[in-house]
């Protein structure tokens, strides 16, 4: 059912990713309504309601169901039992949120959706971390199963006498161990899929990281990504498809000798499709608004030759006098307070024409 212009949109999360899917809402009519359990979170500067409870608090979910004609959800590490009386209201649904916020639940997922991921293995003990040293070889990384982002909750076993202190770094909570894997790029595919089947893609941004954080992505990609996009497309889908998901889907590869390697999913807006505001003819975030209302998809080509998008970490965003007098710089300030280190504060956006 198409949810017209008027309706209040709910959205679970207050961060960035909240506040430009309430821009891209706003501009196609819309009101916004954002759940979250901080005091004055950043979306919140440009949505029309807020209510302020914790994630989990069943009561309060409920009443801001009823008070949205449509929820969706800007970051994955919820509870999704609370979730699950918001219905079909919820785009895209509690299943999308289950798979993707528990990291062996995602591999062994995407696994059978016929993708490809590094050899891995579940670890519940220091026993059995040693034992995934012994079947996986080194390097390892070991990645707690839920709550891990932007590099956190994650550590490196480059020598067998490092494991004990791998284990203990993060926290010894449930992990998955998982094989290091050899690549020449990493890369993004973002799909957005309505409910009847419909998807489009954009083009694939090839990422750079630095300390497990996303620092800059570039469109188009470079001839090594460039020739795994298709089968990494296909397998986008197919994840896509049989999560039944409604929105934008993010899905992170490896680029790699044997073919695209999925790295992690984000069954949402993703940073790496920042560039898409400027850089495209429709962003993520108004297609995401586009397939969760059932408008009809927006066309994604580039809106010039290609672009480059730059996230402004901690203290970079001092140097915001600089980049706002840049010509043909597009910036974007969140608003989040404080610029602390490895913080999100911004980012800046350059369009080649």
């Amino acid at each position: 059912m198409t949810i017209p212009p008027g309706s209040t949109i709910g959205i679970i999360g207050g961060g960035q990713l909240g506040r430009m899917l309430s821009v891209a809402a706003a501009q196609l009519g819309y009101k916004c309504h954002i759940f979250d359990p901080h005091d004055a979170p950043c979306a919140t500067d440009v949505a029309a309601h807020f209510t302020r409870a914790a994630f989990n608090d069943r009561e309060a979910i409920e009443r801001f169901g009823q008070s949205v004609d449509v929820v969706t959800y800007e970051f994955e590490n919820l509870a999704v039992e609370p979730l699950q009386g918001l219905g079909d209201k919820l785009r895209p649904g509690a299943k999308s949120l289950a798979v993707a916020q528990d990291r062996g639940s995602e591999k062994s997922f995407i696994e059978k959706c016929g993708g490809r991921v590094a050899s891995w293995r579940e670890v519940l003990s220091l026993e059995e971390v040693h034992a995934a040293v012994g079947e996986l070889g080194l390097p390892i990384v070991l990645k707690t199963r839920r709550y891990g982002y932007d590099g956190k909750g994650q550590a490196w076993i480059r020598a067998v006498d490092e494991a004990e202190e791998a284990w203990k770094s993060i926290s010894e909570e449930p992990a998955v161990a998982e094989s290091g894997v050899d690549f020449a790029a990493e890369f993004s595919v973002i799909i957005a899929r309505w409910q009847d089947g419909r998807y489009a893609f954009w083009d694939s941004a090839e990422n750079e990281h630095r300390d497990g954080i996303l620092r800059r992505s570039t469109v188009p990609s470079s001839e090594t990504v460039a020739l795994q996009i298709a089968e990494a497309r296909e397998a986008a889908l197919q994840i896509a498809e049989a999560l039944g998901h409604i929105g934008v889907l993010t899905v992170e590869f490896f680029a790699s000798e044997n073919g695209p390697v999925v790295n992690e999913i984000a069954p949402r807006v993703h940073n790496s499709g920042h560039w898409t505001i400027e850089g495209a003819i429709t962003s993520q975030f108004e297609q995401h608004i586009r397939a969760i209302c059932d408008l009809p998809p927006g066309a994604t080509d580039l809106s010039g030759s290609g672009a480059v998008m730059d996230n402004l970490i901690g203290g970079d965003l001092d140097r915001w006098p600089q980049l706002v007098a840049e010509e043909g710089a597009h910036v974007h300030i969140y608003g989040k307070g404080e610029a602390r280190p490895g913080r999100k504060m911004g980012h800046v956006t350059l369009v080649r024409r």
